[in-house]
């Protein structure tokens, strides 16, 4: 195996062990030109599993982009219209939400809210629904979804999920953990004796790629969530890694070493039609397609040190993106297709950068992190960090003004992928 391939399955795995702790979140640092919110308690919340305000609050807080102030009092949306919206524009804020929860008599909850408008006056958006008691927590998200859309123009990603890999080393166990985007509702995808590495969520949020050892050497598995089967990739001579997945689904590009050398190659999401793209005497690997399908960003060191290219989907002659650094890896594109995300090794440290893809600016958002992933929206991303003798998820604003560290009590997390938009 080569240098390059040594080298970055090393920054995979140098990142600890994990033990089964829920995650906490820390925030630091706020988004310019915060808008103002205020946030009532919802009429009868209290019978519900979780208090609906409360999440929708903590989502917002945590995106940077709202500063949250407190209602104090419980205000339904049955009430809207006789609400003082002049008090609450005085006390400075520009928008409202209130809400309800309700028992069902067959035992789900009706779960409420409207988005007042302080200044102009009048209602800006709606949303309601029955659900069952465990999915009242996901209600709440997608209320502080619709209230980031309204608000920004941009869709929420607070009802998206995360996936990544916990390691508890002292019971030698790895596992493939699921939860959603604050770290709650964790559940266990897959787990076994051996590393998994490099988890891809599938575009409909139904599957999870991912690489397993358990064969001695790394195979692409695909975890389907729904019903736990599991399949076989791609099982080729050699290594088989970091998968990625083309926006339809339809097809994962992949770095195999079949032929002695890593290469990238694309592969149907069936395990079926393996087909090489590059034809390199250097290392190609890390795979990543762009948003419209159309182009696919590597890592190669074939100019003396690992660096980010790009080719077309169909293979051919690649285009060199990253100059500044001599140590450039684990491209990640955004689903608007404007920005790109990697790792740059420079002064000895690892960082994350973003860059414009359209302007070629480049901006650093992050030191000490490794494997980054794009929110949906594009507006964020979440990479593995260590500190405190610790490695735990943290996530960045694209512009770097908005930061958060997802711990857990004991242990590490790494390796993280942030799921799609839910239909």
């Amino acid at each position: 195996m080569k240098k390059l391939h040594i080298l970055l399955f090393s920054v995979s795995l140098a990142i600890g062990t994990t033990a089964n702790a829920q995650i906490q979140i820390e925030i630091a640092g706020v988004g310019s030109n915060q808008i103002p919110v205020a946030i009532a308690a919802f009429a009868d919340e209290s019978v519900a599993p979780d208090k609906v305000s409360a999440v929708i609050r903590a989502d917002l807080e945590r995106s940077g982009v709202f500063k949250v102030i407190d209602a104090g009092q419980v205000i339904s949306d049955a009430d809207a219209g006789q609400v003082n919206l002049g008090a609450f524009k005085a006390s400075g804020a520009d928008a409202l939400v209130v809400g309800s929860v309700a028992r069902q008599p067959d035992g789900r909850f009706a779960i409420r809210y409207k988005l007042l408008d302080t200044v102009k006056g009048g209602e800006i958006s709606q949303l309601g629904g029955e659900v069952q008691p465990r999915y009242t927590r996901l209600q709440a998200h997608r209320i502080a979804d619709d209230v980031y859309e309204k608000l920004t123009g941009v869709r929420g990603i607070f009802s998206t999920r995360i996936a990544y890999v916990k390691e508890d080393r002292a019971a030698n166990r790895f596992a493939l953990a699921v939860a959603d985007a604050d770290g709650e509702n964790e559940i266990i995808a897959t787990q076994g004796k051996e590393p998994i590495i490099s988890p891809a969520w599938s575009p409909d949020g139904m599957k999870v790629a991912y690489v397993s050892m358990e064969n001695r050497k790394p195979v692409v598995y695909l975890q389907d969530l729904m019903t736990g089967r599991r399949n076989v990739v791609s099982n080729q001579k050699g290594n088989n890694s970091a998968p990625s997945w083309s926006p339809d689904g339809s097809t994962l590009a992949v770095a195999l070493s079949q032929d002695g050398n890593t290469e990238i190659y694309t592969v149907n999401s069936s395990g079926s039609g393996h087909r090489r793209l590059t034809n390199n005497p250097a290392i190609d690997t890390e795979p990543q397609f762009s948003a419209d399908g159309q182009t696919i960003y590597f890592t190669s060191d074939r100019s003396g040190g690992p660096q980010i290219y790009k080719m077309s989907v169909s293979g051919g002659n690649a285009t060199r993106v990253t100059f500044n650094g001599n140590y450039n890896i684990s491209p990640r594109v955004s689903s608007d297709g404007k920005t790109l995300a990697w790792i740059s090794q420079r002064g000895g440290a690892f960082s994350l950068y973003a860059m414009d893809l359209a302007s070629g600016r480049e901006l650093r958002l992050a030191d000490g992190a490794t494997e980054p992933s794009f929110s949906p929206n594009g507006k964020y991303i979440m990479y593995a960090t260590k500190g405190g003798g610790r490695v735990s998820l943290a996530v960045v604003s694209v512009d770097g003004r908005v930061k958060q560290r997802l711990t857990t009590k004991a242990g590490n997390i790494r390796e993280p992928s942030w799921g799609p938009f839910m239909k």
